[in-house]
């Protein structure tokens, strides 16, 4: 049990939570601060009297005054700044503010505007949060996490080397967990004390960064090579040994270290990668959307992936997954899949191909087919030879769906399904509303940052989000209420099959592929359901009884409950 779990009163049935701390100290807990919502009572039993506003709010009350205060800032960098700031002094306002605006404030606090506060990190920084480690630790990791203000259920850690689609950000990487971590606590109610991010800071190889005068990270090269590896795996020994039921999530590595951290450390601790796996899990979500709406099957649609790293070959593989699922063999499956580097069409046989690339290498057969000559095979040639009716994007570079591209591809697809999945929004490969123009509206369109709705023909097209809060928050939520011991490719394939089902009616008919974001806490339980379920079936997890209820239980509200001295 976590230090904040509610009591109930045996006499009177009351909910309520034990309290040691009185004053200042109380008010400087941000898990714990109420603020100007502190009753009478508690400001004598506390200690409060004097300390706050003689004025007794409710948290109805509050909400007002601080969505003004966040709605007379200029920037959305402002805007991310205050809800920090509004974080760093009472969690359970915060969170209730962003429940009560979560289409407008969740890319705030994550995607797009994250990335400018991972940019800005030495400059905004006004609080530390979570844990920053680094190889002047090596020998006392443990005691570094035994620092920690909480007992976590979930870490979410980043090397700051691939933040988003904007590269190495050495410290301010940091923004990643706390944005991610924030967002189970959205979608699956983890509370906030059961939460932990953490910045494995290994230095950085962004030259602006180490010639800033205010870097606040560790001032050296990025450290590589087995130095590195033997950095995590120390890291890794470190939190079995203090936290041993924690569930671990691998946040923006780079490509070259995501796969390994992944299969090394799997089976060594119940951990999962989002980049590829939670990536993958949505955009096959996506897919099944889109099957739905055609009324077609997956296992018969070409596809084209420009981005072979973490993300692309994550998808690439769970795609395969589903292939199967509807009765394809694996090679059949995989023969349905053509993947893009940023040295072209990726073929079997190339020199200096990335092993985690192999996989989805193609035939050179079926190449010397198209006519087509040189070792570089584009976007474009790739897409006029091999007929895709799925385009996916997770390559970071803005704008390269070209209409040249997308006419290649509509001239042999009924309904392009388009996916320009790059965040930022600033990365995106391709802007919605030219691709549904250039298609003369037959184009299926969903993004990985938030876009508008688009306007064409007289209908309105919404833009689904393939976010992955859709899925994460989810799986966290199944691994731990089901006390699972390894997180299984199959319970993300369940997971976007859950996904797949919040999708409405109404939301097909707009030729949207995804649920509105505020479905986020819906989509959530559906998925931490699915993925208990599959968990058990996967033999890495006991049957739970009850377990609809028990992931309800575990969902916390942020609302204010009555304190108790201890």
């Amino acid at each position: 049990m976590y230090r904040y779990h509610p009591q109930i009163d045996p006499g009177t049935g009351e909910m309520f939570l034990p309290v040691s701390e009185r004053g200042q100290q109380l008010l400087r807990n941000p898990l714990l601060n109420k603020g100007t919502a502190f009753p009478d009572s508690e400001r004598d039993v506390f200690g409060l009297r004097g300390l706050v506003p003689p004025r007794v709010f409710t948290m109805e009350e509050q909400l007002p005054r601080v969505y003004q205060a966040y709605q007379e800032k200029k920037t959305d960098l402002e805007r991310n700044i205050y809800l920090s700031s509004l974080q760093d002094r009472n969690e359970t306002l915060f969170f209730r503010l962003l429940s009560e605006h979560l289409r407008e404030m969740t890319p705030i606090i994550y995607t797009p505007v994250v990335a400018e506060g991972c940019r800005n990190w030495s400059r905004i920084f006004r609080r530390p949060r979570g844990l920053y480690i680094t190889p002047e630790d090596r020998g006392r990791f443990d005691a570094v996490l035994r620092n920690a203000p909480t007992h976590p259920s979930v870490i979410v850690v980043t090397d700051n080397e691939r933040i988003l689609g904007i590269g190495d950000q050495g410290a301010g990487g940091m923004g990643i967990p706390i944005g991610k971590l924030a967002l189970y606590t959205l979608g699956a109610g983890i509370h906030p004390a059961r939460t932990l991010p953490i910045s494995l800071d290994v230095g950085t190889d962004n030259e602006a960064l180490l010639k800033d005068p205010v870097y606040i990270g560790w001032h050296k090269p990025r450290l590589r090579g087995d130095a590195y590896w033997s950095f995590v795996d120390e890291f890794v020994d470190a939190v079995k040994r203090v936290f041993p039921d924690v569930l671990l999530q691998w946040e923006d590595f780079g490509k070259n270290t995501s796969f390994r951290h992944l299969e090394t450390h799997r089976d060594r601790i119940c951990s999962f990668n989002d980049d590829i796996q939670g990536t993958a899990a949505v955009s096959v979500a996506g897919l099944m959307g889109a099957m739905r709406l055609l009324r077609e099957r997956l296992r018969d649609q070409t596809i084209v992936l420009l981005g072979a790293g973490s993300a692309g070959v994550g998808i690439a593989k769970l795609i395969v997954d589903r292939m199967r699922e509807e009765g394809a063999t694996a090679a059949e499956a995989k023969a349905r899949i053509l993947t893009l580097d940023s040295q072209g069409l990726v073929v079997r046989g190339r020199a200096g191909l990335d092993e985690h690339k192999l996989e989805f290498a193609a035939d050179p057969e079926r190449v010397q087919g198209w006519g087509v000559r040189g070792d570089h095979l584009p976007l474009l040639d790739v897409v006029r030879h091999a007929k895709p009716s799925v385009l996916f994007g997770v390559s970071g570079q803005a704008g390269v769906f070209t209409r040249e591209v997308i006419d290649a591809m509509s001239r042999h697809a009924r309904r392009p399904i388009v996916l320009p999945l790059s965040n930022p929004t600033s990365c995106a490969e391709a802007n919605p509303q030219d691709v549904i123009e250039w298609t003369d509206g037959r184009a299926i369109v969903a993004t990985g940052s938030p876009f508008p709705d688009v306007h064409y023909a007289g209908r309105v097209r919404c833009i689904g989000q393939g976010n992955n809060v859709f899925i994460f928050p989810g799986v966290g939520l199944g691994a731990i209420v089901s006390g699972a011991r390894r997180v299984t490719d199959g319970m993300f394939l369940a997971s976007a099959q859950a996904l797949a089902g919040c999708l409405t009616e109404e939301r097909l008919a707009s030729d949207c592929v995804y649920p509105a974001i505020d479905e986020v806490r819906r989509a959530a339980r559906a998925v931490a359901l699915a993925v208990a379920e599959r968990a058990v079936k996967d033999g890495v997890a006991a049957p739970v009884p009850d377990v609809s209820r028990r992931i309800d239980a575990a969902m916390w509200t942020p609302e204010y409950l009555p304190y108790r001295p201890v």
